[in-house]
């Protein structure tokens, strides 16, 4: 087995499974980078997830004691938000592990 197989850390597993190729990228790419790149790759989902779940609600009327008014959909707007930021960051759906492979993939081959 090579260095690379022998001293796998948590970072190079992505969907529970071990990637010998992001492990050996991860060591061209400097932590703080992977850090700012982890958080982008989030971001990115948590935006996704937004689009989807501004979409579930679209047609829903507005109850309880907000009623149907103007500020209904502004706070439904805020709340999908958050949703999807929470969602991102407690592991989403999968989208942010393949958008922080790929980029990291990216850095690396640019670093040697």
């Amino acid at each position: 087995m090579n260095a690379v197989a022998n001293t796998y850390n948590k970072a190079a597993l992505i969907n529970g499974r071990k990637d010998l190729q992001l492990a050996d990228a991860l060591t061209k790419v400097s932590p703080e980078a992977q850090k700012k790149t982890r958080a982008k790759a989030e971001e990115f989902e948590a935006m996704f997830l937004n689009s989807m779940f501004s979409q579930m609600t679209t047609g829903v009327k507005g109850e309880g004691p907000f009623g149907d008014t103007p500020g209904t959909g502004v706070w439904r707007s805020m709340l999908t938000d958050e949703y999807s930021k929470s969602f991102a960051k407690s592991g989403g759906i999968g989208i942010s592990n393949a958008v922080f492979r790929t980029l990291i993939l990216q850095q690396a081959n640019r670093a040697g």
